[in-house]
């Protein structure tokens, strides 16, 4: 009987994680579709889902109008560029907050994940001003850094909570085999936390990848990434959702491939030192 119950709750479950992540990628799905109609259909009322006439003409124009790669390597650099950045930085200071005792640890985690908090567009104006005066503004050097800070409290807490499942006693043992700091930080601590720092590693790439506000208040037109082509298929004349789709399928393309194939990896990170 309650090998049965145990069934039966399993099936349960199983059909509400399905449900749930079909809901959840049904607007991906939708534009997806979408993006493969003509513009008359992608309005139609009521909405059409699949019995439609397939094109690919919104690619082509698409393709023709902008230049798609220019695009595509911007986003690369600015979230690969800001993400290692994020983990050179982060990494000493989750260290430093996991294995030296401090009374004010917890203060300072909570104060950095604070800055999450405030509202972008709060310190937009200071920010560019900054840039204009260092004349970073529409560079890629510039995005790469103000992503990366905004991404910063994330990269420390999610390395501070795997660090902290080390045990320091490894460790004090590298120091008394002569170990410095460097040598403790890249050949012992960094090795053991590999599926931590590669789940961090993918999470904020992700986030820096969508990063859409201030990829489009601090570039115009030489440092845009994908979040600006996408942007400019919103226009006066009007929407065009088969083109809009178009484009959006194309920048989310490349994110949705790589979280397919890194998946394990990813999970194993975020499980990473949940059971011991």
């Amino acid at each position: 009987m309650a090998r049965a119950v145990k069934s039966q709750r399993k099936v349960l479950n199983t059909g509400l994680a399905w449900t749930i992540g079909l809901v959840i990628f049904f607007p991906i799905l939708w534009t997806i579709l979408t993006s493969f109609k003509t513009e008359a259909e992608a309005i139609a009322s009521p909405p059409i889902f699949l019995n439609f006439s397939w094109t690919l003409e919104n690619y082509a124009v698409v393709q023709e109008r902008s230049d798609y790669m220019r695009f595509l390597i911007n986003s690369v650099i600015i979230a690969g560029g800001s993400t290692v950045l994020g983990v050179i930085v982060a990494v000493p200071a989750a260290w430093s907050m996991a294995f030296v005792p401090s009374a004010r640890t917890k203060d300072i985690l909570l104060w950095m994940l604070s800055t999450k908090m405030l509202p972008a567009v709060g310190v937009l104006y200071p920010i560019y001003l900054l840039f204009i005066r260092l004349g970073i503004l529409d560079s890629r050097v510039g995005l790469v850094i103000v992503v990366m800070l905004i991404n910063l409290p994330i990269i420390v807490w999610m390395l501070y909570t795997y660090f902290r499942e080390i045990p320091g006693e490894i460790l004090e043992a590298a120091r008394m085999d002569g170990a410095g700091l460097r040598e403790e930080i890249l050949y012992v601590l960094t090795p053991m936390a590999v599926p931590g720092i590669a789940s961090t590693l993918l999470l904020n790439f992700i986030l820096a990848w969508n990063e859409a506000f201030w990829t489009l208040n601090l570039t115009a037109a030489k440092a845009a990434p994908l979040t600006a082509f996408i942007a400019s298929y919103s226009s006066p004349e009007g929407l065009f959702y088969a083109k809009l789709s178009a484009a959006s399928t194309m920048a989310i393309a490349p994110i949705l491939i790589l979280g397919w194939f890194s998946q394990k990896q990813l999970v194993r990170g975020l499980t990473f030192g949940a059971v011991k």
